[in-house]
């Protein structure tokens, strides 16, 4: 099987507790999208703020990983909220400004408006471009 790389958007807040718990979920654990990811694919989470729609503005990769084998399950996160979640490994890293490489990136280098791609909350990106976000972490 072809390993594939994505970039899921997430408050940082939200991506700490992710990475905290080993796991990781997109667009509030719509299971389409974990159904997605298989084992080995590479994730990145880029973070536009602090916290889901408030706090400082981050705008930065902010964790990276592998999925790990298994299969997508549910998770009690809390009353009447049950996301869809894969495990993953993160790769203990530190964050990277987004705007240094937005000229390198192919989803960005010729796209003005790449930041409505980011509005989707998770989508596919070419290895180059993982590769790439990961040496910068």
């Amino acid at each position: 099987m072809t390993t594939r790389y994505w970039i899921g958007v997430a408050s940082r807040e939200h991506v700490k507790a992710a990475e905290t718990g080993g796991f990781c979920q997109f667009c509030h654990g719509r299971e389409a999208r974990v159904r997605k990811l298989s084992a080995g694919d590479g994730v990145v989470y880029y973070s536009p703020r602090e916290r889901m729609g408030e706090g400082a503005h981050i705008r930065a990769f902010t964790a990276i990983g592998r999925v790990q084998r298994g299969t997508a399950y549910h998770a009690a996160q809390s009353a009447g909220f049950h996301p869809w979640r894969r495990d993953i490994d993160y790769r203990p890293e530190s964050e990277v400004p987004i705007t240094p490489l937005l000229g390198q990136l192919s989803f960005s280098r010729e796209n003005p408006n790449w930041g409505w791609l980011m509005r989707q909350g998770f989508f596919e990106i070419t290895q180059a471009d993982f590769d790439m976000i990961a040496a910068t972490m």
